[in-house]
């Protein structure tokens, strides 16, 4: 095997584990983990995908589609947004539950995070406080019992009538409920979270919180470590908003297995010794070390939220590449655009593109490329991303660096 032209002699086969991994190894191993490199399993479809990711995130932004249908669109190619929400949202096969974010996670998860329920419940109350908890929530129980699943509009009414965040009493206790388990959203209608007993909708197997804290942080390291094939604790703690202490308590015990990445450690502080890029510890999958990665690579594009990209500091580790969102910045500040998507190709995270649509024709506000290579994969990738949503001519408004928006017409034309 080699990286960049250059032989690497030890490289017959993947390190044992405790050895050295270069950067373009954990780069493969962790495109692999997350189903970006070798063919996709189209059998395991939609829910194959959420249940290899363990966690698919939720956003309200809504650009060419909202980020959980962007995410299997990635790794699977234009699967239709219809057959996308019915893999999630039938079946009891998912749950939204608080994850990375607000996630959408594979049912067999559920016990996982009791440890969380159980804090939550512990804590007492959200960031909102209901005036009379006790009638409230026993409200929102009869009801759901009597004719659930609601919207929390057929519940009663989600807001006061003010801001956003002026929730009604009975809002705040099925969000309540939902954070101590009680109740369970299983389905998004219409984006609005629909309602459910826990008890009715979690299959009987699954239904206790009988894992102590301990096991229920285990599994989610466990977890974590598979979907991303080599992680440090910092990469590990941030998939499921762990503290760091508590993975480096049960790291021993979660079947991941101790390697270096060349690259990963930080420089050595000045005066002291160096050479070339330092090594950091980090830990592995042992199935990821057990085969070089190979196959085809996707080009595609990447929502922000995606899981392969979501953790800033690990994306600019892995990659090289430093991406923000910067929805929430000042539009005359904004360097790359409102909801940017990077580029894969190759491996490679090669550019961006701040996309739109106007009726029939997916825009490109401004389309950022890492060098002439990145013209013909952001053209297909475009191209895709345009059929899928339904859209038949991509615009491009500007190109950085200019001299390749010429380049990039033609690649499209």
């Amino acid at each position: 095997m080699s990286v960049a032209g250059t032989s690497l002699p030890r490289m017959t086969s993947l390190p044992t584990p405790a050895a050295e991994l270069s950067a373009d190894e954990a780069r493969r191993i962790a495109l692999r983990a997350q189903g970006l490199l070798g063919s996709p399993d189209r059998r395991a479809g939609v829910r194959g995908v959420l249940r290899s990711l363990g966690a698919v995130q939720l956003d309200t932004i809504s650009v060419l589609a909202r980020s959980h249908e962007l995410v299997p669109y990635a790794r699977l190619g234009g699967v239709g947004r219809s057959t996308v929400e019915d893999a999630y949202w039938t079946g009891a096969h998912s749950f939204e539950y608080w994850s990375h974010a607000a996630c959408i996670l594979p049912m067999e998860e559920w016990p996982h995070f009791a440890f969380r329920r159980r804090a939550r419940a512990a804590r007492g109350h959200r960031w909102h406080v209901m005036e009379d908890s006790e009638r409230s929530c026993a409200a929102v129980r009869e009801r759901l019992k009597a004719d659930g699943p609601l919207t929390a509009t057929e519940l009663g009414g989600a807001k006061n009538g003010g801001e956003w965040y002026d929730w009604s009493e009975t809002k705040i206790a099925v969000e309540w409920l939902l954070d101590t388990g009680e109740v369970v959203c299983a389905e998004r209608r219409g984006w609005k979270r629909v309602y459910d007993l826990a008890e009715r909708v979690v299959p009987d197997a699954l239904f206790h919180d009988d894992l102590d804290d301990r096991e229920c942080v285990r599994r989610l390291v466990a977890q974590a470590g598979t979907a991303m094939g080599v992680a440090t604790v910092a990469d590990l703690a941030d998939y499921h908003r762990l503290g760091r202490g508590q993975v480096e308590a049960v790291l021993a015990d979660s079947g991941l297995v101790p390697v270096t990445v060349e690259g990963w450690g930080r420089p050595a502080a000045a005066g002291g010794r160096r050479s070339g890029r330092p090594a950091g510890a980090a830990w592995a999958d042992p199935a990821a070390l057990e085969t070089v990665p190979r196959g085809r690579h996707r080009t595609t594009l990447l929502s922000p939220f995606d899981s392969l990209i979501w953790d800033r500091p690990r994306t600019e580790r892995v990659f090289g590449f430093v991406h923000r969102l910067e929805a929430y910045v000042p539009k005359p500040k904004r360097v790359h655009g409102y909801f940017a998507m990077p580029l894969l190709s190759g491996g490679r995270l090669l550019g961006r593109v701040d996309p739109a649509r106007e009726g029939g024709t997916l825009v490109a506000r401004q389309v950022s490329l890492d060098g002439p290579k990145a013209v013909a994969p952001m053209a297909a990738a475009l191209g895709e991303a345009a059929a899928w949503v339904g859209c038949d001519e991509v615009r491009v408004e500007r190109t950085l660096p200019a001299e390749l928006r010429e380049p990039l017409a033609a690649a499209l034309g």
